[in-house]
């Protein structure tokens, strides 16, 4: 529980990185609070889409964002992959090989290395 409640501390965090552990035990807690909310919606008869479950699935969209891109980040991969998903089937597909790799040693992906700086040059002799 205590990967899942870090993960809500960080919801609007999208730099460093997640664990395998981190990523999978927030998702299944995520899961188990969405069925449970959904079965409440359902014994209250608030429709196809629960109240309950509308409003916890708005309250969690930031958080997963961000876990899902340390977890990316936790990979070596860029957090921009997270836009595969909008490809259908192969999109998720694809994501969720990601989730389940290992963890890559080394820091988060290397941004583009900044041209070096040149000495200052001496004024011509006069």
């Amino acid at each position: 529980m205590n990967y899942y409640i870090d993960a809500l501390k960080k919801y609007a965090v999208f730099s460093g990185r997640a664990t395998r552990k981190e990523f999978w035990m927030f998702v299944l807690f995520n899961l188990i609070a969405m069925v449970i909310l959904s079965i409440i919606d359902s014994f209250i008869g608030s429709g196809e889409m629960g109240i309950l479950s509308g409003i916890y699935g708005l309250g969690v969209l930031l958080p997963s964002i961000g876990i899902a891109i340390r977890r990316l980040h936790d990979t070596n991969r860029s957090g921009w992959w997270l836009l595969i998903g909008l490809v259908p089937f192969i999109g998720a597909i694809v994501l969720i090989v990601f989730y389940a790799m290992p963890t890559v040693a080394g820091g988060a992906p290397a941004a583009p290395a900044a041209p070096a700086a040149r000495p200052p040059q001496a004024p011509p002799a006069a």
